[in-house]
């Protein structure tokens, strides 16, 4: 079982596309989110979460320690992003982020870290979503504003299309 650890911004992104219940179906990956994510960020307008199976974990004390020496490095980040980071990093899970300063903050860190092309690639390799569902997800995303690489967005539908 892949663990893989959410920041809010891609709960966000994958409501406005409308695929925040599909990616639970994906086989032998489990989605979390520390305890402090979820509650200030998540639970007032994504309470589902959890019974479509988001696990909400609590974060060990050396998690704290962790924030505490990157708060200083990376000021841009807030805590919440980086106590998903400590969180990844304390399972040896990834990083599922929605934005490029986090990822970078990851892999600063030696922490595996995907974003939202990486997990449209899960569910269509699952057969979970078609190819056409992609698309269209890809284009309401795109007027909403969501932050993600629209070339490798669209090179992934295209890829998909042909095959």
């Amino acid at each position: 079982m892949q663990l893989v650890v959410t920041d809010t911004n891609i709960i966000i992104d994958l409501d406005a596309g409308g695929l925040l219940e599909d990616i639970f179906c994906l086989p032998n990956v489990e989605f979390c989110v520390p305890d402090v994510l979820y509650v200030e960020e998540l639970a007032d307008a994504y309470g589902i979460l959890p019974g479509l199976g988001l696990k909400v974990l609590p974060q060990p004390p050396e998690a704290v320690g962790y924030v505490e020496q990157l708060r200083p490095r990376f000021k841009r980040q807030s805590s919440n992003d980086l106590f998903a980071l400590a969180l990844a990093r304390t399972l040896n899970g990834a990083l599922l982020a929605g934005d490029c300063a986090m990822s970078e903050v990851a892999r600063a860190e030696q922490i595996k870290v995907h974003g939202m092309v990486w997990l449209m690639e899960q569910l269509l390799v699952a057969r979970i979503i078609p190819v056409g569902r992609v698309a269209s997800t890809y284009e309401v995303m795109q007027r909403e504003g969501c932050r993600l690489s629209w070339v490798e967005a669209s090179a992934q539908v295209l890829r998909w299309q042909e095959a």
